[in-house]
């Protein structure tokens, strides 16, 4: 019985071996008695399915960084910055509405561009220019100020600190406007910008709370001011990866 169960063990392993081998040479489930020099050489061999093109390959450029990568700080923020390269265009639509552009102005020092709440806050945390710009529909006008500052963390300050007001800049057919009356006011941050905005009406009447129209010229203001930091940011993200701006 012990000589039996071992001449059976060995019948198993040699099928193994067996099976094996076909199965290496590629000839599926039935063993193929022709010797292995029968075999096709590798230049016999199909290189691709007929009909069907090689595959190809396009270098694609990496995505471009976040635009708050270059506007937080003034080490990656180096495209040109002016008056004119923030505020472009003589007319534009936020929102659906039209504003036509009437006057603009930098202000090195900020401080002069601001009334007494705002100025200490712009000294204190080294405000390095302020423009403006006013922009003005039926009746309306709003003046959108940019505030640069070094870095992120202080402009994100900068707005937690905010106390009225920026100047309204008159010329361009705007009178002097939101001097001694009550106007409508934002403040917002983005990146290493602090931006704000005054709106009221050119005739010298007082914007209050219930001047709804006053109100919707300041955030179509702000709207306007983020919108032109996103671009800065966007196109140096762009130039970085050597792809178009989106």
């Amino acid at each position: 019985m012990i000589a039996g169960a071992g001449a059976l063990a060995t019948v198993v392993v040699a099928g193994i071996v067996a099976v094996a081998v076909v199965n290496e040479g590629g000839g599926g489930g039935n063993a193929s008695d022709k010797p292995s020099e029968t075999l096709p050489t590798p230049e016999d061999l199909p290189s691709s399915t007929a009909g069907q093109p090689d595959p190809t390959f396009k270098d694609e450029p990496p995505p471009p960084p976040p635009p708050r990568d270059f506007v937080s700080d003034a080490k990656r923020d180096k495209a040109p910055l002016t008056v004119g390269t923030l505020f472009t265009s003589k007319n534009v639509t936020i929102n659906g509405r039209p504003y036509k552009r009437a006057a603009t102005d930098t202000s090195k020092g900020c401080t002069d561009a601001a009334h007494a709440g705002l100025g200490p806050v712009l000294s204190k945390n080294d405000c390095e220019s302020l423009f403006r710009a006013t922009y003005t529909r039926s009746g309306l006008a709003v003046t959108v100020g940019i505030a640069v500052f070094d870095d992120a963390a202080t402009a994100t300050k900068v707005k937690k600190q905010y106390k009225p007001n920026l100047v309204a800049l008159k010329g361009g057919g705007v009178p002097d406007f939101c001097r001694t009356v009550t106007c409508r006011t934002t403040a917002n941050s983005y990146g290493r910008y602090a931006y704000f905005t005054i709106a009221g009406r050119t005739n010298g009447k007082p914007s209050t709370a219930s001047d709804s129209k006053a109100e919707q010229a300041g955030r179509d203001g702000s709207t306007y001011a983020y919108a032109r930091i996103l671009k800065r940011g966007k196109e140096q993200a762009a130039k970085a990866v050597g792809a178009s701006p989106g």
